[in-house]
């Protein structure tokens, strides 16, 4: 059984949502700072969305409020995606991810 979606909204950096505008999302809001957290809050309210794809750094300048019903929503359903520099700056290796959990080398002959 298929999953069907209906409308998706993009907010986000210039880098992140013209990737989702070349896929074929129509709704792609190119917005930075406290205009597309404002942005992502009218989206939610106007229902008429069921997927909002939005920037990881748009979540810390929305509101507590905002946030949190951001991060509970089901309807539209809000995701928070890093873009690929974020996603660079905070990716840990496997090699060093197993050296600072398990505490061995993986890559030791």
């Amino acid at each position: 059984m298929e999953a069907k979606f209906g409308r998706i909204a993009v907010v986000g950096e210039r880098d992140i949502s013209l990737g989702f505008k070349l896929v074929g999302i129509k709704d792609v809001f190119i917005s930075e700072g406290k205009d597309a957290a404002s942005t992502i809050s009218k989206l939610m309210s106007s229902k008429e969305y069921d997927l909002i794809i939005a920037s990881y750094r748009l979540k810390a300048l929305m509101s507590a409020n905002a946030r949190h019903l951001a991060e509970t929503a089901t309807k539209p359903l809000v995701i928070f995606i890093p873009s690929e520099k974020e996603l660079a700056e905070q990716s840990e290796s496997v090699e060093s991810l197993a050296k600072r959990v398990l505490g061995v080398d993986i890559y030791k002959k």
